[in-house]
């Protein structure tokens, strides 16, 4: 590789971990073994049980998307954007590849080879312990500020990977303990009697050693040690201690990163304090068999609307204990989003299981905060249906068998929790089932006559996500999108008025704008006044620089402050301002048990209401941005 194009490739890494936390020399010796990879949309980078490669990958642009086979069916595990990295299973297993990676657009990747980075992975611990967390965990780095990913091979799902961060171990709390120079026939009797795997060696009950099955196992049973020797010569000491608030994935990343399969719980952490239990690898691995991602395999067996809304009030549990937790929202975000798309595509699987199979094929697309991924709260279910060309004479038959099918899962859903959309997007009305051939002449007509239409757009159509049927359909849907902004000042024009219209949070005196009448009077509609501006100008700014696959207002934001980095500070305020607000709104939701659309500020504390002030204030320059980026004149 040229100079120049390594200079290039390492100022594109320096920006994400772990590679920030290399020297400039150090990503030049790096990137000049670096191999660049051009990868054609639906083409495969490697797939399931493929031998594993010598590199791992950097994605430069595009978007790669992983995938494994589940119940037969292939599931998507993860999507990968500029700065993402993947494909590390060679640093840590042997076995074939466990997912398959293809390009879900033309994309650039940076093959790194893995000899030429181990060597910095010896030498930073920054950089190992980044790597063994995201092996351990299969996700983001919780510590890192910008949520860069770091994806691997390491096959969970999603969901329960995200809630490995938070979900609390259950562990032994009255551990076999003995003294140093207890003899090792008395300690292994004492392990048998109260049915442990361990016994910890303790001095005034402080930590100084553990032993194991596997210690007796290999030193007493095959003769190096002998049974009547006191416990301390077989032992393993120093302890590895950890406090007792320790999740499952932080006990996953110790026991990896040290080697060991016990730590030992004391009041502080350390081993200068008292013994409160004992952690196992058994503990680890029945808190995964209950974790809260099982609830995508009970949605997959579910057989009715009850099964499917028992797996949604544990959702909500979920989403209550995170919050409680502190946890960030995008990790519940993550979660919730994944399970809504889950129970969607239950519904509707549901309803062809009742109906029979489809006629032509299809696809359903949630949309709105669904399409998004940020409906925590039970809040109302929007989507619309494709399906395929077919004949004239078929037409009829095919959209009646199809509007049958969205009003069972319509119903399905409003059974869970999520109620009918009151403007009825929904794939159940007439106006939003039709063919692909309707489809791109609704977006066509939306995009270069807005305003014009009959049906007025509504700006929740460019916000979706497959959630059952053919993947093709959704990228025509979105081919037929991005042709149609090229030089469309008039959509812009219509869709920038339309993010500016929203109602004011503040008004001239800085004091909350509250409902004056309705059932919500003295109350603040946090939805429209606070979150539809971020959630319209992200959509508008996205679509305006040709950002392809992100739907998620919060991603939305982070991605505009790489592609358009003379605003990045912007975009950057109105991320944070995005998760501080979707917070507000769904503790007071999960607190009323409501949508959580219209908070009661008079019962804030005076920090909460200037922390809610300060999350309002990047709006202004988003407005500002809006208003310079195009030309709002005709719909003013």
């Amino acid at each position: 590789m040229s100079s120049a194009i390594a200079q290039r490739v390492a100022d594109f890494l320096k920006d994400y971990e772990p590679f920030n936390f290399l020297s400039h020399d150090d990503l030049i010796k790096i990137t000049n073994s670096i191999r660049v990879i051009n990868l054609e949309k639906h083409k495969s980078l490697f797939q399931i049980n493929d031998p594993l490669h010598d590199t791992f990958y950097v994605v430069a642009s595009g978007a790669i998307h992983l995938t494994v086979i589940s119940d037969a069916d292939e599931s998507l595990l993860n999507k990968c954007y500029p700065g993402d990295i993947f494909g590390l299973r060679p640093f840590f297993a042997k076995n074939n590849y466990q997912m398959t990676a293809k390009a879900r657009e033309e994309s650039i990747l940076y093959a790194i080879p893995i000899e030429v980075f181990k060597p910095y992975v010896a030498q930073n611990p920054e950089v190992l312990n980044f790597l063994l967390e995201s092996f351990a965990t299969n996700s983001k780095n919780p510590a890192d500020k910008y949520n860069n990913k770091l994806i691997t091979d390491n096959v969970v799902s999603d969901a329960q990977s995200d809630t490995l961060y938070f979900q609390s171990l259950t562990y032994t709390k009255t551990p076999v303990k003995v003294t140093a120079t207890t003899k090792i026939k008395e300690v292994a009797q004492v392990m048998t009697e109260n049915l442990m795997n361990s016994a910890v060696v303790s001095e005034n009950n402080y930590p100084i050693g553990i032993v194991t099955d596997t210690d007796f196992r290999t030193k007493v049973v095959t003769g190096k040690v002998e049974i009547t020797s006191p416990i301390s010569t077989i032992m393993a000491s120093p302890v590895v201690t950890v406090s007792e608030n320790i999740s499952v994935a932080e006990a996953q990343l110790i026991m990896l990163k040290h080697g060991v399969t016990h730590l030992c719980v004391t009041f502080d952490g350390t081993d200068k304090s008292d013994i409160k239990g004992v952690i196992s690898e058994h503990d680890l691995v029945v808190a995964q068999a209950s974790n809260p991602g099982i609830l995508l395999k009970e949605i997959k067996r579910s057989q009715s609307a009850k099964d499917l809304k028992m797996v949604r009030d544990k959702l909500t549990d979920i989403i209550q204990s995170s919050l409680e937790k502190n946890i960030p929202l995008t990790h519940i975000n993550s979660i919730s989003g994944e399970i809504t798309l889950a129970l969607v595509k239950r519904a509707v699987e549901l309803a062809i299981l009742d109906l029979g199979s489809p006629p032509a094929r299809f696809a359903w697309l949630s949309i709105g905060s669904q399409g998004r991924k940020e409906q925590i709260l039970l809040t109302d279910q929007d989507s619309i249906l494709i399906f395929e060309d077919v004949a004239d004479e078929k037409y009829r038959d095919v959209k009646d068998y199809f509007i049958r099918l969205a009003k069972k899962a319509t119903s399905t859903l409003e059974k869970i929790g999520y109620s009918n959309c009151m403007q009825n997007h929904m794939a159940s009305n007439l106006l939003w089932c039709k063919s692909l051939t309707d489809w791109i002449k609704q977006y066509n007509n939306w995009m270069n006559t807005p305003g014009e239409v009959s049906n007025d757009i509504s700006s929740v159509f460019f916000d979706y996500d497959l959630a059952f049927g053919e993947q093709k359909l959704e990228d025509t849907i979105t081919e037929t999108i991005f042709k149609n902004v090229k030089n469309n000042v008039l959509f812009f024009d219509y869709l920038g008025n339309d993010a500016l219209k929203k109602p004011a949070p503040l008004n001239f005196f800085k004091k909350f704008n509250l409902e004056e009448e309705g059932e919500f009077k003295g109350k603040f509609d946090i939805k429209t006044r606070a979150l539809m501006p971020l959630i319209d100008g992200a959509r508008i700014m996205v679509l305006s620089l040709n950002i392809k696959g992100i739907n998620n207002t919060f991603l939305r934001f982070k991605q505009l402050a790489i592609v358009d980095p003379k605003h990045a500070e912007v975009y950057l305020n109105c991320a944070e301002a995005f998760l501080t607000l979707s917070k507000f709104r769904t503790i007071e939701g999960i607190k009323n048990d409501s949508t959580g659309q219209y908070i009661n500020v008079e019962e804030f504390s005076k920090s909460d209401k200037e922390k809610l002030k300060n999350a309002l204030a990047p709006m202004e320059d988003l407005e500002e941005l809006i208003k310079d980026r195009f030309q709002l004149t005709q719909f003013s």
